[in-house]
């Protein structure tokens, strides 16, 4: 904290207590445009959000070093574009959780639903529950993590970042991956066009239990895991893959 705003600073037993929203009294336009106010550097780094009762895009588009807690469930796109921001969710999250987050981090103490962290470019998403299909979706550059399962065309067209999942996943994993790296614990049903199962190189271990460590999932083993990626098959146009395009 600069030295400059110390003398502004309210007493110490204030200064950190965290801003409370109750959804069921003030409107979730009220909280959203409270958080896209807050900037780097201000006190009000802890926020407590009460009865989201599934409300849609609940503290979406953040740009702010804050963290933030939902206590409860949310619907679509919650932490939506998220930057910079800690965002918890204590409970479980509709579609589009995270998408386009940029950096920070999300975790859902739940599970998500569809396309969880679409398109999204940076930053860390956390599912504690299982994810259902899609999760991943296009994702660039973005790291998730999943404890549960991922439901079908997981990481589909996912261009950078990484995917882990602890759990299973379900038909068609990677399907078009460009070079996103997906690692899986458990068994994948199946695998989508030119994705094919890849080595497990120490450069990858050392990534996946950085990431372990960060999700604070270090019950799981690195060397449990296995790589897939992209084959290289579809980056050109090919007449014998026709039929995959």
């Amino acid at each position: 904290m600069a030295t400059s705003n110390l003398a502004k600073a309210p007493a110490p037993e204030t200064q950190y207590a965290a801003r409370v929203f109750d959804l069921a009294k003030v409107p979730l336009r009220e909280l959203n445009q409270a958080l896209h106010d807050v900037t780097d550097g201000s006190n009000e780094t802890a926020w407590e959000v009460l009865n989201p009762k599934g409300n849609h895009a609940v503290a979406v588009g953040i740009d702010a070093a804050i963290n933030v807690d939902v206590h409860g469930s949310v619907g679509y796109y919650c932490a939506g574009m998220n930057q910079k921001a800690n965002v918890t969710v204590h409970g479980s999250v509709g579609p589009g959780v995270a998408e386009n987050m940029m950096s920070g981090a999300v975790i859902v103490k739940g599970d998500a639903s569809q396309y969880a962290g679409a398109t999204g470019r940076g930053g860390l998403l956390v599912i504690e529950g299982n994810a259902s299909s899609r999760c991943g979706i296009s994702m660039k550059g973005i790291n998730i993590v999943v404890r549960g399962n991922v439901g079908h065309m997981s990481a589909f067209m996912a261009q950078s970042g990484n995917l882990v999942v602890l759990g299973d996943a379900g038909d068609a994993l990677g399907d078009s991956i460009y070079e996103a790296r997906l690692f899986v614990r458990g068994s994948v049903k199946s695998l989508g066009a030119d994705c094919i199962e890849k080595e497990m190189r120490p450069e990858h271990i050392e990534i996946l239990k950085d990431l372990l460590e960060r999700a604070g999932m270090t019950d799981a083993k690195p060397e449990e895991f296995k790589r897939y990626g992209s084959a290289r098959t579809l980056y050109n146009f090919n007449i014998d893959n026709a039929d995959a395009y």
